[in-house]
């Protein structure tokens, strides 16, 4: 059954938004900018309503004091409008007897009830709110009222007359802060152009001068990424050359000794060059090995880390030594030492731990004279945990370890059977550092050749 995701979920309101950084900041600005001015349209008619309650209620209780001693009269005797009718229609006065006699009404209708409570009271009244004020003196009551819409439509005139300058100024406003924006993301097109315009061999690090402090950060990854590339790119353009130097050395080799088995006029003529045309080819073919093997080590992204059983390698790497060995005549097998026999596991890729084991065990069957040993094994002590291969052979000067694990270097005077590509001591380098160890190589202290020690120092028992 196909699952159909709906559109309506918490995130569907991404898709809405633009994709430029600028019209975002903008509509989150002006989105802020609207949010507040109702903030304050609110506000402002909130202040307001209470700042017209507290007037208009002083002046009521203002204009009912000033009744207390009583309505004025004409020179008939007729009751005379109050003086607050007179300025403010707004207002309707009424005077009660205490017996609950109306005797003055300054709007006919307004119905408000007869008895109010004593003081400030909202009475609902025609389909409206009254604010009213009631004031009992010794013959009579008399109430001061006012319709409540009265003061909510003030209060909102006055609402809206503090919000018309903020939605004047909302376009300028607006126009202000897009150039802020503008002006502001103006170095971020400047790298995107810079970047743009690159050839892709231009690997030179952006210049973050003038970058804003958020951006500089990914600006300055991005150019460690870039010295990064570019050491790769170096490696590797100093890795074909090296490459295409070595081989053709032995593509020549090939052509001579098959341009002698041409020219060859006795059997064993013909079968001395097809021994050496032979061994031409292995040697060829062991040289591209090395190079494909090394080629894939420092391109190959992190494998699988799992627990490898470093004993298990090296007697299966040994068991496909022997019958080289044997024809080599070398004793070559795990270490008698007791000290370097405690096998151990590490966590690291399988496959090229064994590519490092048959290196050691290639390079000591190419150095090692007749009638030698090698022996592997492993030891503890407070450097870390170590894999130690070691040999009788000729060793390596001390002079010449640390240039001897570069690619296509040899080691002076080795006296070995058969001239290695170079590439052994190089393989094993990139392989141990992969898997956190250190390649360190010294003289042996029990048979006196070459000793070479993988060491993972932090590697916990």
């Amino acid at each position: 059954m196909t699952e159909h995701r709906s559109n309506n979920g918490p995130m569907s309101w991404r898709r809405w938004l633009p994709g430029s950084l600028g019209a975002r900041l903008l509509l989150f600005i002006g989105a802020a900018i609207v949010f507040t001015t109702v903030l304050q349209g609110f506000f402002a008619y909130r202040n307001a309503l209470v700042q017209t309650d507290s007037l208009f209620d002083y002046q009521m209780q203002q204009t009912a004091f000033a009744l207390r001693a009583g309505l004025p009269v004409d020179a008939q005797g007729r009751t005379q409008g109050t003086p607050l009718e007179d300025e403010n229609k707004d207002f309707i006065v009424q005077v009660w007897t205490n017996e609950g006699l109306r005797i003055f009404e300054s709007a006919l209708g307004a119905a408000l009830p007869q008895m109010a409570v004593l003081g400030f009271a909202d009475v609902p009244a025609q389909g409206t709110t009254y604010r009213v004020f009631s004031l009992q003196t010794r013959s009579q009551v008399i109430q001061i009222a006012q319709d409540m819409r009265v003061r909510q439509t003030l209060a909102r005139d006055a609402a809206l007359q503090s919000l018309w300058p903020v939605a004047l100024l909302a376009p300028l406003l607006a126009l202000v802060v897009w150039w802020v924006i503008r002006k502001s993301l103006a170095p971020v097109q400047r790298v995107r152009a810079e970047l743009a315009g690159r050839q892709p061999q231009a690997l030179a690090p952006v210049a973050v001068q003038g970058l804003p402090d958020e951006i500089q950060p990914l600006v300055l990854e991005f150019n460690h990424l870039l010295q990064r590339v570019s050491q790769a790119f170096e490696a590797q353009q100093h890795f074909v050359a090296d490459a295409a130097h070595e081989l053709r050395s032995p593509l020549a080799a090939l052509q001579l000794q098959l341009q002698a088995l041409r020219r060859a006029t006795s059997e064993a003529e013909r079968e001395a060059a097809q021994v050496q045309l032979a061994a031409g080819i292995e040697r060829a073919k062991r040289l591209v090995e090395q190079l494909l093997a090394l080629a894939r080590q420092e391109a190959a992204p992190a494998a699988a880390v799992a627990v490898v059983d470093l004993r298990q390698l090296a007697e299966q790497a040994l068991a496909d030594c022997a019958a080289a060995a044997q024809a080599a005549g070398l004793d070559m097998g795990l270490s008698e030492d007791p000290q370097l026999q405690a096998a151990f596991s590490i966590p690291g890729d399988a496959q090229a731990l064994a590519m490092l084991m048959r290196n050691l065990l290639d390079n000591a069957l190419k150095y090692v004279p007749a009638g030698g040993q090698v022996d592997v094994g492993w030891r503890q002590d407070g450097r870390g945990r170590a894999l130690v291969v070691e040999d009788s052979g000729p060793g390596i000067a001390p002079e010449e370890r640390e240039r001897v694990v570069q690619r296509f270097v040899r080691g002076e005077g080795a006296g070995g059977k058969a001239g290695g590509s170079g590439l052994g001591l190089s393989i094993v380098q990139t392989i141990a550092e992969r898997a956190g160890a250190q390649l360190v190589l010294d003289q042996s202290p029990t048979l006196g050749g070459l000793r070479v020690q993988i060491i993972w120092p932090t590697l916990a028992g």
